[in-house]
């Protein structure tokens, strides 16, 4: 299927320096979040012996997380756009932070799995309205370094957070990890309280009822297409990823200090790559970009899935490259789905894009189970996942030429010829002559509604 042609990007397209106070402030939410999802994976080995926990009690705490973040997001797309993305954001951060809490104080298994569920439930609903927030906020000629630049945080989480995170556990034990991460949550929830504006401009729209917009939603052909194309792109990273520490473990022997070094490696270069191609999004066509990329993904997803046992400096190279293109092609496909749907129910579209993505994520882990085998040694099985993610995304990549934007995607900030109430989503105003119009606001020159981050 052919995609319409994209609309040039102004290659000078400046983030001003209020821009970039919002975008950090996003970061430290995301950053959170994903500290949140992928610590318990290496903590894995500590829970099953301090909590005497069987194998599939663990895999039921770490899928629980993905399979309550799919739901409440879907959830969530029935009233997702009728607030202020600013409220839900708070709102659903805050329920974060305190789960995330009360997984570092949990004894046994049945608290751990009922926090981590919660945890799920309103870390998912909180991404899904940091991502609104960037779609509401920024024009669709800064999205692209703006979703790069929040969608970073994965690559910072692997570099920081997990190496931080199992040092915690082996001085404090392993609910360490969890008490500190809420601390800082709490601390971002704050800033985020004291820093971020409204963002209103989407309740200026005639609002249907909810039953009404969430048919609207998932009645859409080319939303349905971009549903799919989430759900086949996701599958195939996750079949992967769920499975590549736990299987170099075994083929290679290592500990899991040799398995944080290679998180570490990969996280950094992840996070170089992805700035990167955040750039290029801006820059060059995105749909073109995510298929050269999303290519380069198919190949190291067999390459990663095909090694043999060998020294660590090749593992890192392999799993740094599939990291860096697996997670590098999310940042085109996120400007991308951001402008597929309109203003009105963009929260709506999110919410169920990510419900999707979740359910992916946990379905993933189970397809690449069943594939694998860890014991006894040497583990066998993990080709056969590298094929399953060579197909998913080959499909994906098909899938991808459906995205095809929105009319009149604008964005608040986008206030040049346009009146003050129409990019803050105020009232009017009028003085003796008529409505005041903003004049053009130059590229340095945040708005004011933005100003307040950075005053």
């Amino acid at each position: 299927m052919t995609a319409p042609a994209e609309p040039s990007q102004p290659p000078g397209a400046h983030i001003s320096r209020g821009e970039w106070g919002l975008i950090l402030l996003l970061m430290a939410i995301q950053f959170t979040h994903m500290v949140d999802f992928v610590i318990i994976m290496p903590l894995g080995g500590r829970l099953i012996d301090e909590l005497s926990l069987k194998e599939a009690q663990f895999a039921h705490i770490v899928s629980a997380y993905a399979w309550a973040a799919g739901v409440a997001s879907l959830a969530a797309s029935f009233v997702m756009d009728r607030f202020d993305r600013k409220t839900v954001l708070l709102t659903m951060y805050a329920g974060f932070t305190l789960s995330t809490l009360f997984c570092g104080l949990a004894g046994g298994y049945e608290l751990l799995l009922l926090s981590r569920t919660l945890a799920g439930a309103f870390g998912g609903t909180a991404a899904v309205a940091l991502m609104s927030v960037i779609g509401d906020v920024f024009p669709p000629e800064k999205r692209g370094r703006a979703s790069g630049a929040v969608m970073s945080s994965f690559a910072v989480a692997s570099i920081a957070g997990l190496p931080a995170g199992l040092m915690l556990a082996e001085w404090f034990g392993r609910g360490a990890p969890f008490l500190v991460l809420a601390a800082l949550s709490a601390l971002v929830w704050a800033l985020v309280w004291s820093k971020l504006p409204p963002v209103r401009g989407h309740l200026t729209d005639n609002r249907p009822n909810r039953w009404a917009e969430f048919g609207e939603v998932v009645s859409n052909r080319t939303y349905l297409g971009a549903f799919a194309f989430s759900f086949f792109l996701v599958l195939g990273t996750f079949t992967v990823a769920s499975f590549i520490g736990p299987y170099l473990k075994a083929l290679n022997g290592w500990t899991e200090r040799q398995l944080a070094q290679l998180y570490f490696v990969a996280g950094a270069c992840t996070l170089v790559g992805m700035t990167v191609v955040g750039r290029l999004s801006d820059k060059l066509p995105r749909l073109t970009l995510f298929r050269v990329i999303g290519s380069a993904a198919i190949v190291m997803a067999l390459v990663v899935t095909h090694l043999p046992a060998g020294p660590l400096w090749v593992a890192a190279i392999a799993m740094s490259a599939f990291m860096v293109v697996a997670a590098g092609r999310m940042v085109p496909v996120q400007a991308l789905l951001l402008g597929v749907a309109s203003p009105k129910n963009r929260g709506a579209f999110m919410s169920v894009n990510t419900a999707v993505q979740h359910a992916a994520t946990g379905l993933a882990p189970l397809i690449a189970g069943a594939l694998v085998t860890l014991n006894p040694l040497p583990p066998v099985g993990f080709e056969n996942v590298g094929w399953v993610a060579a197909v998913t995304a080959a499909i994906s990549l098909v899938l991808a030429g459906v995205l095809k934007p929105a009319p009149a995607d604008k964005s608040p900030l986008d206030a040049i010829d346009a009146p003050v109430s129409d990019a803050l989503g105020l009232p009017e105003a009028h003085d003796n002559r008529g409505p005041v119009v903003a004049k053009p606001i130059s590229p340095e020159e945040p708005t004011p509604e933005i100003a307040k981050v950075v005053s």
